[in-house]
């Protein structure tokens, strides 16, 4: 092996070196090397493996989530097609049924066009997963804004509330739903 002149010049200076300065020399450069081992390997390992139980439970969720959808996605793959006059007459029959007169539906070739005034929103809500599963529409635009009129009284008042919420406090919604009809059959 060849010494260069730098290695040479090193090893005299360090030759030169009383014993003592040898020592603190060593002891700082394992502190150093420590140090470096420390921030380079162990710490991010650590964090990481601090980390992996939140992590993991985070993803157990997403899983969850995602098996959920696939079983949605495959059970509305499985359900038997239907009409377009089928989708339609769902369609009416679960906006009469959860809107009543808080909603017009308005059919114009592969879409419908629900107007809303007043609509509360967890019927709302209800008819869009009904419109969902049963007619297969997809909701394409909505333009929905907090409705200023006030809840109905008498008998729609007594309307079973949503997890505990009375009929007047729950919100309300004017506005216009567009909503894609299924293809229709071969």
């Amino acid at each position: 092996m060849t010494r260069t002149p730098s290695s040479s010049a090193l090893r005299a200076r360090w030759q030169a070196l009383a014993p003592r300065e040898q020592t603190l020399v060593l002891a700082a450069a394992s502190v150093v090397g420590l140090a470096l081992l420390w921030w380079v390997a162990l710490a991010p390992a650590l964090g990481t493996l601090r980390a992996a139980p939140a992590r993991h439970a985070e993803l157990d969720a997403q899983l969850q989530h995602m098996q959920s959808l696939r079983a949605e996605a495959q059970q509305l793959q499985s359900a038997p097609r239907s009409a377009r006059g089928d989708a339609a007459g769902a369609l009416r029959s679960a906006l009469t049924q959860r809107l009543g007169n808080t909603a017009q539906l308005h059919l114009a070739g592969d879409r419908a066009t629900v107007t809303l005034k007043g609509a509360p929103a967890d019927a709302l809500g209800q008819w869009l997963a009904q419109a969902r599963s049963n007619a297969r529409t997809v909701p394409v635009e909505a333009r929905l804004t907090r409705s200023t009129a006030a809840a109905p009284t008498g008998a729609a008042a007594n309307a079973a509330p949503v997890l505990g919420t009375p009929a007047a406090a729950m919100p309300r919604w004017d506005g216009t739903l567009v909503l894609a009809l299924p293809p229709s059959q071969p």
